[in-house]
């Protein structure tokens, strides 16, 4: 009974009340949730994973959520968008080719960045910074790629980006390159027919003349 007194008047008191919040704050440190913790805790929840992935890139951590996402690629079926949303996964995917793209590793940067324009088409989310992605796809598969694979890989990427609905222009500047890379590896006749092609897509086509050039001499009178 002594003590349930004292407690009831050390709470009635606020002064009293005061100290004893302070030795207890000290003695008894709060406890805080922590959402990265929680979704750390099971390595192997591939849900959880996924979303730690997206939370570690929001949160300055984007080497470690490139360890973790190359890891959980590793996984049978496994896919990012399986189990983040639909808006959470493009914003995700974009982050990740970023970050990819810094570590100078191309491809996966290329195929994260052809998802987000297949989600795009299917329905608009990024709208207006559409364009960030679709800039980013020209950088690297024109010029970046090139210095790393050989000119048939790139344009196998090429005509992936061909095949894509994007506005014509960037469709025939697609073309225009490819018929550049085909005349490198020794095939003028399907160079004419892609330039052939980004002409009637854009017939002001900047950059064609060099090009022109270089097919004369396998041009038949």
């Amino acid at each position: 009974m002594q003590r349930l007194l004292l407690a009831y008047e050390t709470l009635m008191d606020p002064f009293r009340r005061e100290e004893y919040d302070r030795r207890n704050f000290i003695f008894q440190p709060e406890l805080k949730f922590s959402y990265r913790a929680f979704l750390n805790s099971r390595p192997e929840d591939e849900s959880l994973q996924s979303r730690l992935v997206f939370f570690d890139l929001l949160h300055h951590r984007e080497g470690q959520a490139l360890d973790l996402y190359d890891r959980l690629m590793e996984h049978e079926g496994f896919g990012l968008d399986l189990y983040l949303d639909r808006e959470d996964y493009m914003d995700c995917a974009f982050l990740l080719a970023e970050e990819y793209e810094h570590r100078l590793k191309f491809q996966p940067a290329v195929e994260l960045l052809l998802d987000i324009v297949d989600f795009e088409n299917d329905q608009p989310y990024f709208r207006h910074f559409f364009l960030d992605v679709t800039e980013r796809l020209r950088t690297l598969v024109c010029f970046k790629m090139p210095s790393q694979l050989p000119a048939s890989e790139v344009i196998d990427y090429l005509n992936r980006l061909i095949d894509l609905d994007l506005p014509a222009k960037d469709i025939a500047f697609y073309l225009k390159k490819s018929a550049e890379l085909y005349l490198d590896i020794g095939d003028p006749v399907t160079a004419t027919a892609y330039l052939q092609r980004g002409l009637e897509l854009d017939e002001k086509l900047a950059g064609t003349k060099k090009l022109r050039d270089r097919l004369a001499p396998f041009q038949t009178a």
